[in-house]
């Protein structure tokens, strides 16, 4: 990319999974024309605090970063509250369903007396071992009774990284202060959107009518395209409350009236659009003439043309 297009450095930014120690390290061979911006994992993150790299209480909304002078790598430490809030409601929605089923199996047993003990506790067990939890819960069971444990000092070991996050980069200071670093990485999500409305929504990448590499290419060039003419009306239509999908729908109303004189067409004619299609146009900036020369082109489209495809030779 930098050699095709001139950009000078490229920096690469993934998630967990796609820049890791062998990417890395192809990224460094290239002897400082490639930077990373990636995250760690969770276990990592819990070996550089056990390292004393750097401290849980530098989590919080606010973003802290701390460089490795051994190695030159900066971290950019941040915690999110509303993830640390769904994962301990998703915590303890588990923890209601396990007690739910402590609760139906107990029942069970005192109406069944002949039911094995053993099963009763092996099935919740299972079932804590599927939500996760038995790190911190537990089940037994004394006389034909089952109960639950909770180890509080394993739960907050447990809690104690919601919702934080650490970023990795090789990017110095001067190049990227740790606003820019985070700013970067968060911005995977746009990245994200743009791969999902390109493969589904109204643009459709796929599939593809095409072999050769030039078409393929040709193909996928319209569609991002297409994706920035789709940017541009999410952004101007923003303040209408309307999404693309409905705004392109909206649009649809227009339509040209060709006009012929002397048995021969001159020129269509826009009529004037409805209040709603306007502010829509509006807020795009865009303007429509009253007029357009009639060029005798026929514009086909998929169903018309499948009544024109010549027929297959026998």
């Amino acid at each position: 990319m930098a050699d095709r297009f001139g950009g000078g450095e490229v920096t690469l930014v993934g998630d967990r999974g796609m820049i890791k120690g062998p990417q890395i390290e192809a990224i460094h061979a290239e002897k400082g024309t490639m930077h990373h911006i990636t995250a760690i994992t969770k276990p990592q993150i819990e070996s550089l605090l056990k390292s004393g790299l750097f401290q849980t209480d530098l989590f919080d909304e606010t973003l802290a970063e701390v460089t490795d002078e051994a190695t030159s790598v900066r971290y950019v430490l941040r915690r999110n509250p509303h993830r640390a809030d769904e994962l301990t409601a998703s915590r303890q929605e588990k923890s209601r369903v396990v007690e739910k089923m402590l609760s139906e199996q107990n029942k069970y047993l005192v109406e069944h007396p002949r039911a094995g003990i053993k099963a009763a506790v092996a099935r919740l067990k299972a079932k804590i071992s599927k939500l996760r939890l038995s790190t911190w819960l537990t089940a037994s069971s004394k006389k034909r009774t089952l109960s639950l444990t909770r180890d509080e000092d394993a739960l907050n070991e447990v809690a104690k990284l919601d919702g934080c996050y650490c970023l990795k980069t090789d990017l110095t200071p001067k190049m990227a202060d740790k606003e820019l670093v985070h700013a970067r990485y968060k911005s995977l999500s746009q990245v994200e959107w743009a791969f999902r409305t390109c493969k589904t929504s109204h643009l459709e990448m796929r599939p593809v009518f095409v072999r050769k590499e030039s078409r393929t290419r040709g193909h996928a060039l319209v569609v991002m395209l297409a994706y920035r003419i789709e940017m541009e009306l999410r952004r101007s239509w923003t303040s209408l409350n309307v999404t693309v999908a409905e705004g392109l729908a909206e649009l649809s109303s227009l339509c040209m009236n060709e006009v012929t004189i002397l048995d021969l067409p001159t020129l269509n004619q826009i009529p004037e659009p409805r209040p709603s299609v306007q502010n829509l146009l509006n807020a795009a900036d865009i303007k429509i003439p009253d007029a357009l020369p009639y060029s005798g082109t026929k514009v086909y489209t998929k169903k018309k043309l499948a009544d024109e495809r010549k027929p297959l030779s026998k």
